[in-house]
């Protein structure tokens, strides 16, 4: 059985994201190809900050502030944990789990 990268209205959906405050890290599954022709399935991370700009808009950013460091550490540590330990063929899609902090 072939797997697919999970969509929603041809928008591809994150595998999992983790969420410490503004700072989130999130895991996406792709599909690729190797040189010799076989199909391949990796893992791919993400990581943001959410802010509002001076006019309430809601933005994102990649970079940090000194403060965002240790949320930082926080998520990216639960990303790399989550990849390692779980059994990715039937690991969640679409979850967003917030990192209390």
């Amino acid at each position: 059985m072939e797997k697919t990268v999970s969509t929603v209205s041809g928008k591809q959906l994150p595998e999992i994201k983790f969420r410490a405050g503004a700072i989130s890290a999130t895991v996406w599954k792709n599909n690729g190809v190797r040189q010799n022709g076989e199909a391949s399935e990796y893992r791919s991370i993400s990581f943001q900050r959410t802010y509002k700009d001076k006019s309430g808009a809601w933005k994102t950013t990649t970079s940090l502030r000194m403060n965002d460091l240790p949320k930082a550490e926080v998520v990216l540590h639960k990303a790399y944990e989550y990849l390692v330990m779980s059994n990715r063929s039937s690991a969640p899609v679409a979850i967003e789990e917030d990192v209390v902090y």
